[in-house]
């Protein structure tokens, strides 16, 4: 039947009835959609899923935990791990295990991951999952391992141990060595010595050194006139952008010969003084 037929109040309620009905169709999408951007995009979510470090260097990352249910949830965290590897979260400075959160908040978790020293370089997936009694949320994280970073600091002997003359100064023959996979660079020498003690190095400063190299280093050690004869310690230190190391010596340090002699005289001459006073004075 054609809609010109219809009496004219009918069609206006079908008019009426039709735009209702597209609006209903249109609204409930509308409104769902404003519902979920309420809620927010839920599950868990990290700003860097790779990062790359030596195995003396941790890897942290940040993640952030949503709880997009209507209701109050725990989230036990656990990650899958190589062995030897450690892990521990941080939530608002304090080391946590499980996260509590309420319907639609949201928590930053700092994740730390030490690895030992002689993992293989290469890149390990490590899974990591909020588990709540009711869901499972689940992050990828890629800790890309480039090596190790290691130096030590001693002598071509072994020996740690050095004799030196009051007054006088030393020359000491150091030894460092990269004992990591990845070269070190900017390091520096330094010392920490009794009083008045002083020590230079030749060469100050290595601007790099490759794994597995050495190179040595003279330290010049001087002793001050008059110090008293007897065991002291000197420490050596290397300090540089991504490894330290320490050589504590025993310093011997003797009087010269010259002091023994002087010493010597000057008891003499003490001793004769008073025998020539207790022959003057002592007839009287």
């Amino acid at each position: 039947m054609s809609t010109q037929l219809l009496p004219e109040t009918l069609r206006k309620g079908l008019f009426r009835a039709l735009l209702l009905l597209t609006f209903f169709i249109g609204a409930v999408p509308l409104h769902a959609q404003k519902q979920e951007a309420m809620k927010g995009a839920p599950g868990l979510t990290a700003k860097l899923i790779n990062i790359e470090s030596a195995t003396n260097e941790p890897f942290r990352f940040s993640a952030s935990l949503y709880n997009a249910a209507a209701y109050h949830q725990i989230y036990e965290l656990k990650a899958e791990l190589p062995a030897g590897w450690q892990i521990s979260y941080r939530v608002d400075g304090s080391q946590v295990t499980s996260v509590n959160l309420a319907a639609g908040q949201t928590r930053e978790i700092a994740i730390e991951i030490t690895v030992p020293s002689n993992a293989p370089a290469r890149k390990y997936i490590i899974p990591f999952k909020a588990v709540s009694s009711a869901q499972t949320l689940e992050l990828q994280l890629e800790a890309v391992v480039k090596g190790s970073y290691g130096a030590s600091l001693g002598t071509p002997s072994g020996r740690l141990s050095e004799e030196v003359t009051s007054g006088s100064h030393q020359d000491i023959e150091l030894e460092v060595t990269n004992t990591g996979t990845l070269p070190l660079s900017s390091l520096s020498l330094s010392s920490q010595l009794p009083s008045g003690w002083e020590a230079s190095f030749s060469p100050s400063q290595i601007e790099r050194l490759d794994a597995g190299k050495k190179v040595g280093i003279k330290a010049t050690l001087k002793v001050p006139d008059k110090t008293i004869a007897g065991d002291y310690s000197a420490t050596f230190s290397l300090g540089g952008n991504n490894a330290n190391a320490q050589a504590a010596f025993r310093i011997f340090v003797k009087t010269s010969v010259l002091s023994g002699w002087i010493g010597i005289l000057t008891i003499a001459l003490s001793v004769l003084a008073v025998y020539l006073l207790i022959r003057k004075y002592g007839r009287r």
